[in-house]
């Protein structure tokens, strides 16, 4: 059921991701915010300190985990395409599931479902083989997992028919084209540039189950979660913001898992 007709939606951030003090201080404030939080597993971003510490704070806090897969690249933040075999890329998506997992069952953490990070995340939107690659991964992973993925992709679709859970998302910060995909990262006005442009897009595909892209065009989305990210200037800033928009919009938050 479409999440305008349930009122209900889950607000996911990518955490463990930024270095230093600020970071950590920014990931904890975000933790406050959200219902669901995406931890990097550490070939992007992360290691296993952040990891524990994140997971403890999630926690503390009530927040579910999932784990914040991508390819093996840690210079280029997981955004740069990567050619890489079909097992290949099954084992290390599962030495990342295996990593987040064991030190979250350490904090009390269980993780909860997968979504991929960056390159990975639009590849597998419509590559068959690295999508099915994810889906792989999650159906060997020691528990039962689900998956976060945009919808329509081919990884939605993969998922469905090898019986994974899958919930899909939108994104309260990232303009869209006009076939449902997001604006890519190096071109202008790929992230919104104000907080207020935020709120009213989250608040719109949650109402409405869509979202203006680019030209006017109105896409489907009707997403079950609202990812806010964690890298970005103001991010907590703009995570609590959308949070107020939603609940004075009538819109009650809930982890999807």
């Amino acid at each position: 059921m479409p999440a305008k007709a349930l009122g209900v939606i889950d607000l996911n951030v990518d955490l463990g991701e930024g270095v230093g003090e600020s970071a950590r201080r920014d990931d904890a404030l975000l933790l406050d915010v959200v219902t669901s939080a995406n931890i990097a597993c550490g070939y992007h971003a992360g290691d296993a300190e952040v990891m524990r510490r994140t997971c403890d704070e999630a926690v503390a806090r009530g927040v579910t985990v999932g784990a914040h897969v991508s390819y093996r690249d840690l210079e280029g933040f997981g955004r740069r395409d990567v050619d890489v075999p079909f097992e290949q890329l099954v084992e290390e998506l599962l030495e990342q599931i295996g990593a987040l997992s064991t030190i979250g069952d350490a904090s009390g953490a269980v993780v909860r479902y997968v979504k991929a990070h960056g390159a990975l995340y639009n590849r597998s939107a419509h590559d068959r083989e690295h999508a099915a690659a994810v889906v792989r991964a999650v159906q060997l992973a020691p528990r039962p997992l689900a998956l976060l993925a945009a919808p329509a992709s081919v990884l939605v679709q993969l998922a469905g028919a090898a019986g994974v859970p899958t919930f899909t998302e939108g994104f309260a910060d990232r303009a869209y084209r006009a076939d449902g995909t997001l604006v890519p990262r190096h071109e202008p006005h790929a992230v919104h540039g104000t907080i207020d442009a935020c709120v009213a897009q989250a608040v719109e595909i949650v109402r409405n189950g869509q979202v203006t892209a680019e030209q006017g065009v109105r896409v489907v989305l009707a997403p079950r979660s609202l990812c806010v990210h964690g890298d970005t200037p103001h991010a907590f800033e703009t995570a609590a913001a959308v949070r107020r928009g939603l609940l004075a919009a009538g819109i009650e938050l809930r982890a999807f898992l």
